[in-house]
């Protein structure tokens, strides 16, 4: 069903969206989205250093501890 929108079917959702809701309305949505995306992309990069520095720390091993094994 998707399959067979195309540039003109993507305008008209597009102006009807306009209609219906407003240009303040739409474009005060869109920064919220783009505002989810930013703080999207930020957790999964704090996440991903966080992964990396538990790598590190954990691949250190105290002095006290070599010699034990």
């Amino acid at each position: 069903m998707l399959n067979n929108i195309g540039l003109p079917g993507l305008l008209l959702i597009a102006v009807i969206v306009l209609v219906l809701f407003g240009r303040g309305k739409v474009s005060s949505l869109m920064g919220e989205v783009g505002k989810g995306i930013t703080a999207f992309k930020q957790g999964v990069k704090d996440g991903n250093d966080e992964i990396e520095t538990s790598r590190t720390t954990r691949d250190v091993t105290p002095e006290s501890e070599k010699e034990k094994v």
